[in-house]
């Protein structure tokens, strides 16, 4: 039997991940997404730095490096 392999662990730790496919929006209620909280609370925690801040790559683009988010993943859920 074949694991499956979210879009999000496909890519490479060097590759950047916009807002809408890290967190669970209302608007596609059937997408999973790697972290369980909404954009608000993503922004928050990114303002009171517990969260890694993410890269603007135009001005109108803004996205965090996968690695980073990945560490962040580890090391959250090594302390639950």
């Amino acid at each position: 039997m074949s694991k499956h392999i979210s879009p999000f662990d496909a890519l490479p730790d060097s590759a950047f991940i916009r807002e809408a496919q890290l967190v669970q929006s209302p608007k596609r209620p059937d997408t999973p997404a790697p972290l369980p909280f909404s954009a608000p609370t993503l922004w928050r925690m990114v303002k009171n730095g517990r969260f890694p801040k993410p890269v603007k790559l135009s001005e109108r683009v803004t996205a965090w490096k996968v690695g980073d988010v990945r560490a962040w993943i580890n090391a959250h859920t090594a302390d639950a």
